[in-house]
């Protein structure tokens, strides 16, 4: 099942808008002693200009500066994501570095740390947070500055979704898990959300049939993909062909239902 939308723009103008390239990321961590996994959620603000008030993951678009070869790096290399991402290797190197800055900006999770070690303790970087959100810093500079290293063997990719042509505002999205690093903690410390919290895929769809909380169809769909694990390390270790999907919108008597082929 996908969520039905109450209305949308009936059929897409006839130049689309260009979809940004985006990054998000579905951060994952094990149920206490119980079988099954919890994600990371957020609710954006009702004034954001995209997906307001909708629950989401972390994530945001790609900034040129996240392109930036003199980044230090762990784990597969670039052409490896571009080939899981079919793109090219300075976009898949720039996604990668997007959706560890965008990870630390939303929800001060930091996917890096040294050749041999991940970073534990976030909090002696929170003025460097803030000004990379701000885009006073880049990743580049965050990093080097501070001896640190993009940790790439902690993603995982997950999946490719743009937004319909229809829509007025356009992503390109590449979506990655990671497993919460230990020690580390996600917040609600950004001014694009009113609440952030921890929950099993299957209550956060539940919530969603309730009407408690909106969800877009990526989230809903990625939310029933995890649910199908019972641990951490089965989603890490799910080996996944990545698929440009595309959402329609399309009439179903009064309704506008989603399809996404």
């Amino acid at each position: 099942m996908v969520p039905t939308l109450a209305s949308v723009q009936k059929e897409p103008p006839s130049q689309p808008v260009v979809a940004k390239d985006s990054a998000t990321v579905v951060l994952v961590r094990d149920v206490g002693d119980r079988s099954g996994v919890e994600v990371f959620l957020q609710r954006r603000v009702r004034s954001m200009a995209f997906a307001a008030g909708m629950t989401v993951f972390p994530g945001g678009g790609v900034d040129q500066r996240d392109a930036d070869a003199s980044i230090g790096w762990v784990g597969p290399p670039p052409e490896e994501w571009a080939r899981r991402f079919s793109c090219s290797e300075p976009l898949a190197r720039a996604l990668v570095c997007a959706v560890v800055r965008e990870a630390f900006e939303e929800s001060g999770v930091l996917l890096a740390g040294t050749e041999s070690s991940v970073v534990a303790d976030t909090g002696v970087y929170a003025d460097a947070r803030a000004a990379l959100t701000s885009g006073e810093l880049s990743l580049a500079s965050f990093l080097n500055d501070a001896g640190l290293v993009v940790r790439a063997d902690l993603l995982r990719p997950w999946a490719n979704w743009v937004t319909p042509e229809e829509e007025p505002r356009r992503y390109d999205a590449r979506f990655f898990v990671a497993a919460l690093p230990e020690g580390q903690t996600a917040d609600d410390g950004t001014t694009e959300v009113e609440s952030a919290h921890w929950q099993r895929p299957e209550d956060a769809m539940a919530d969603a049939e309730a009407g408690w909380v909106g969800l877009m169809p990526p989230t809903w769909c990625t939310l029933n993909e995890i649910a199908q694990f019972s641990s951490v390390a089965e989603v890490l270790a799910c080996e996944r062909e990545i698929h440009r999907i595309m959402p329609r919108f399309v009439q179903d008597g009064e309704r506008v239902v989603v399809k996404l082929s």
